[in-house]
């Protein structure tokens, strides 16, 4: 083996440009899937990052929506019935029991926060400025626990809304279009005509524009108040699970335990992330063409370099170098050009994921984004390497299958 790798980098050692294009080919099919890989589950993660921030794992509400039996459908069910202009039922979108409910899917060992959650269309009225937003009633410290809220605190505390009745916590792009600081008193009125004096005592910015320009984060009893509701009125559950991946699972048992509508957070959020699964089906096919293109680079160099050696493989066999011996000083060679393309791959690439996550990005008012979220994950470096070398193996292996067969009295004759 140590006379293989020998004859095998004195090949190589003779043709240097060949070997360096060689190696180059690797090197760039390495480091663009390296960049392009970082580039796009970056994206992946931040765009799964927004769904956690916009919905809990698990949202257990009475869904209303659904049809409802009417009076001819309970008279004749066999029959078809057809009527035109039903007016919906006037029904109330309370969860009953709600805190009940709450209490027992706490003690699910699966569940590692429940948060109670009344909301309300509301105008927020500051001077001459009135703009239409929602306030959401909670249990700010349970809220904190799906949403990790104290993180996402720019002004003011958690704390101050526990201990202010009338407290409002809201958005970062609120606050700016209402010019609204911490101590600041806003005119809140409810579609019922209802006003309300609240005192902000926090801004929050969760890096979302849509929520952080139109939420605003009240105590539960506040807002029960506010629509005339007694304290029972819950109209939503937040749940987050110990397993986020499996929310559909758990939605499904507990829609049927407790009969409401639980949806799980890659169902309300299914537009968003059919668009990560379509990045990652095109990232993928890019990443692997770019490793094939190297690896016909290394076919035809390293079948070019059989032919420029065969006085070698004639005098190597002459002396008595069985088939498999010429064959491993070729695949050898294939191997170590992808090797060293492969490492010098991976640096060129964590090279340019690093440049790329440093230029500048304006997310816009919608989204808190100063720059390209790119993900440094080891697993893909990993991946790549082993790409590389299993690619130049393969594209190695052919010419040098072809080298351990040739005659070498043929290769004498033809001298």
């Amino acid at each position: 083996m140590n006379v293989i790798f020998k004859i095998a980098k004195t090949h190589l050692l003779s043709k240097p440009k060949q070997t360096i294009v060689a190696m180059l080919g690797v090197t760039f099919g390495i480091g663009m899937y390296i960049m392009m890989i970082s580039l796009m589950t970056g994206l992946n993660n931040f765009t799964e990052d927004l769904t956690k921030i916009a919905s809990a794992d698990i949202r257990i509400y009475k869904d209303i929506t659904e049809p409802r039996a009417t009076l001819l459908d309970r008279i004749r069910p066999e029959g078809l019935n057809q009527v035109h202009s039903v007016k919906p039922k006037n029904e109330s979108d309370k969860i009953r029991n709600a805190r009940q409910i709450a209490e027992l899917l706490r003690k699910d060992p699966e569940v590692i926060g429940v948060a109670p959650r009344l909301t309300s269309q509301v105008f927020y009225n500051f001077g001459p400025v009135k703009l239409n937003g929602s306030v959401a009633g909670v249990d700010i410290m349970e809220e904190d626990k799906l949403f990790a809220l104290n993180t996402k605190i720019k002004a003011g505390s958690l704390a101050a809304l526990k201990t202010t009745s009338n407290g409002l916590i809201i958005g970062s792009g609120l606050a700016k279009k209402l010019s609204a600081n911490v101590g600041d008193l806003l005119m809140v009125t409810t579609p019922q005509g209802v006003i309300y004096t609240m005192k902000v005592v926090g801004i929050f910015q969760l890096g979302l524009g849509e929520i952080d320009n139109v939420r605003s984060y009240a105590n539960l009893a506040t807002v029960q108040k506010l629509l005339g509701k007694d304290a029972s009125y819950i109209t939503d559950l937040n749940l987050k699970i110990t397993n986020y991946r499996a929310a559909r699972l758990k939605a499904e048992g507990i829609q049927a335990n407790f009969g409401y509508k639980a949806e799980d957070w890659e169902t309300a959020n299914s537009t968003l992330l059919a668009g990560a699964i379509i990045r990652d089906i095109m990232t993928y096919s890019v990443s692997i063409t770019l490793l094939i293109v190297a690896g016909f680079g290394i076919y035809n160099i390293l079948n070019m370099t059989i032919y420029s050696k065969m006085k070698d493989i004639a005098i190597l066999k002459a002396t008595g170098f069985a088939a498999k011996d010429v064959t491993g000083i070729f695949l050898t060679q294939s191997l170590i050009i992808g090797l060293v393309g492969s490492l010098l791959g991976l640096v060129v690439g964590y090279v340019f994921s690093l440049l790329l996550a440093q230029v500048p990005f304006d997310g816009g008012e919608l989204l808190a984004l100063d720059s390209l979220p790119i993900n440094f994950d080891s697993k893909y470096y990993f991946i790549g390497i082993v790409f590389g070398v299993l690619t130049t193996a393969v594209a190695g292996w052919m010419p040098s299958r072809k080298a351990g067969k040739i005659d070498p009295i043929e290769i004498i004759r033809g001298i």
